[in-house]
């Protein structure tokens, strides 16, 4: 009779621990070890939707880290900003802009053209997408721009709408010198191929992608990756993985996968303070989110509305938030926890926060601030 053997547990401390070791919030990667690009290539991407967040999310995570290198990257366009994961725009590098995006069309872009139905009822996407091609190939275009020009062809047709269908259905980057640190300028766009001057050569397949979201955010099950792609129907691909794969379970009995060598430290490995951009990709690519959010009441602590706070990891898990302000030459960090940090930890934190700002600020002048997080 064929015996079968239970995966070994993972409790959530271990799977707090081996995801901060991916995620490089452990002990920061040195500069010989990992580059910029290479950071933004190993955790497939970085969320964008707002400018800074890519920066600060570096900075939590690389030795040394000089926000005008990845401008610089941006600027050369090595790196670019992209609607990819989850319909959101993230700041991948250029093959991953080029090979991934067709991949994850039906985990985002096609599914956020669902929502904009109604309002395209008429209009052909097929001509839609060659019409907003040869626009913003032609120049970079802004989405009102998109809209105008998409106006003569379907002028019953929700406007915005329009616009919203021509960015599911192309590969759409934002130009520069929108994304550079320092720098302001409105969105543009143009598609992948143009802004980089060459076509994907091939395309990424689901199990590649798989392999990489676990070196970046393993253990996880299959609802994880699903849940941090977009992707559904992903279980087929992790059985055809299975044998290269290492198999846990965490404390609910649910099956985990991993790659076989990659890290998994002690649980009891200390973890230092870090502070994290919002919409930091940590907090939102697993479906059970215990593994790094503590309580689910934390979890809305960091949310106003649609938009999320920077956040705060204190022995690896979230515990607050924070915001730079800047006043009379001198910026403020102000931390606010959900519970009074104890002397050491307080210590820690400041000292964290000193390094953020003399790495990410050009003040004369700093000041960190403590507080709670009303509850």
């Amino acid at each position: 009779m064929a015996t079968t053997t239970t995966p070994p547990l993972l409790g959530v401390r271990a799977l707090n621990r081996a995801t901060l070791a991916r995620q490089r919030l452990l002990r920061r990667a040195p500069r010989t070890e990992l580059s910029v690009a290479g950071a933004v290539e190993q955790l497939v991407g970085l969320q964008a939707q707002n400018v800074k967040p890519p920066y600060y999310a570096l900075a939590a995570r690389l030795e040394s880290f000089d926000p005008g290198e990845l401008s610089a990257l941006m600027a050369s366009r090595a790196v670019a900003r992209l609607v990819t994961l989850r319909s959101t725009l993230h700041t991948h590098t250029a093959e991953d802009c080029l090979t991934l995006r067709p991949l994850l069309q039906s985990g985002g872009p096609d599914r956020e053209l669902r929502n904009f139905r109604a309002g395209l009822a008429g209009v052909d996407l097929d001509l839609l997408r060659t019409l907003a091609r040869e626009l913003v190939e032609e120049e970079p275009r802004t989405m009102a721009q998109l809209r105008e020009a998409l106006l003569s062809h379907w002028p019953d047709a929700d406007p915005f709408a329009r616009s919203v269908a021509a960015r599911c259905v192309l590969p759409l980057v934002q130009t520069t010198p929108r994304g550079l640190w320092g720098r302001s300028g409105q969105v543009t766009l143009t598609t992948a191929e143009r802004w980089f001057g060459r076509t994907a050569e091939r395309e990424a397949t689901a199990s590649e992608l798989v392999l990489r979201y676990l070196a970046a955010f393993g253990p996880a099950s299959v609802k994880d990756m699903q849940t941090w792609s977009g992707l559904t129907r992903m279980g087929p691909v992790f059985e055809r993985l299975r044998s290269q794969l290492a198999v846990f379970r965490n404390e609910k009995g649910v099956e985990l996968f991993d790659l076989p060598d990659a890290p998994r430290p002690d649980e009891d490995t200390p973890a230092p303070p870090r502070f994290l951009p919002e919409f930091d990709n940590l907090l939102l690519s697993h479906a059970d989110r215990g593994r790094v959010v503590a309580r689910d009441e934390h979890k809305a602590l960091t949310w106003r509305g649609n938009q999320s706070y920077p956040t705060l990891l204190l022995d690896g898990f979230l515990a607050g938030i924070w915001q730079l302000t800047e006043s009379g030459g001198t910026v403020t960090l102000t931390v606010r926890t959900f519970a009074p940090p104890a002397p050491a930890q307080r210590d820690a934190i400041a000292a964290e926060g000193e390094r953020l700002l003399t790495a990410m600020s050009p003040a004369a002048s700093y000041d960190i601030r403590f507080g709670t997080v009303p509850g």
